[in-house]
């Protein structure tokens, strides 16, 4: 293996012992093999398998365009009591997103999400499934006002820094959400606003959605101890919070 393939199959390693691994998962990185993106080669499961030299288990999901910390447990019993542990709701997951325009400074938005179904992953589900209660909390670290029209409607226009705190962990919540507020996720293609993708992409150089799972905070499942895991950031991430100069913001 040449050097350049090596690097490009290296994860992120943030915590880790005999129990359990964190990484910091990059944008675009899969968390397992899925019909859905036959063409992948990588994926964050097998990556970590790899570098700690024993087989993982996944207890929890990020999207494919988020990044952040991601947990997996070294055996099937500590995967099922993290697992618990989630669907309990003792697990609290805190990500930062830029979004369109001024947000309050914080609030909740409580509100049900129905089943979207994926053509092949879920071809078999339930479509009838009622809609699911949805919470998530949110709070404004910062926000800016740039000398940009990018709606015909306004001379500038306006984003804001959140983190979002979700109290439930239903199917691209935070992205529906967000949407449903008409403050849409920068970067998200499927529930975002194209305008603000493009503007960023040409503005910036910003092609990846903004939204980063930046900590998760738990009891370790085998000697109870408290665990804030933390990931950092990456470039593109970096050159937004300095342009706009939030990156004193994002550590609040």
């Amino acid at each position: 293996m040449d050097i350049e393939s090596g690097i490009a199959n290296q994860v992120e390693i943030i915590y880790e012992d005999e129990f359990l691994v964190a990484i910091n998962k990059e944008a675009g990185l899969l968390v397992h093999r899925s019909w859905l993106d036959k063409g992948e080669t990588r994926f964050a499961m097998q990556l970590t398998r790899d570098a700690v030299g024993c087989h993982v288990f996944p207890v929890h999901r990020l999207d494919k365009p988020t990044s952040g910390v991601l947990l997996f447990a070294k055996s099937s019993a500590v995967a099922r009591s993290l697992t618990e542990a989630f669907t309990e709701h003792k697990v609290t997951k805190q990500y930062l997103a830029v979004v369109r325009g001024f947000m309050p400074e914080q609030g909740t938005v409580d509100y049900a999400l129905s089943f979207k179904p994926d053509a092949i992953a879920d071809k078999f589900a339930n479509l009838d499934k009622p809609a699911q209660e949805a919470v998530t909390h949110w709070r404004r670290l910062a926000q800016i006002e740039l000398p940009f029209a990018v709606s015909k409607k306004h001379d500038t226009t306006r984003y804001s820094l959140m983190r979002l705190t979700p109290e439930t962990g239903r199917k691209h919540q935070l992205r529906r959400h967000m949407r449903h507020l008409f403050h849409h996720i920068v970067g998200d293609t499927s529930h975002g606003d194209g305008r603000h993708n493009r503007f960023f992409r040409t503005q910036y150089d910003c092609a990846r959605m903004l939204l980063h799972a930046q900590t998760l905070a738990l009891s370790h499942p085998v000697t109870g101890e408290p665990l804030l895991l933390t990931a950092k950031l990456d470039d593109q991430w970096m050159r937004i919070m300095e342009e706009f100069s939030w990156v004193e913001s994002a550590k609040n």
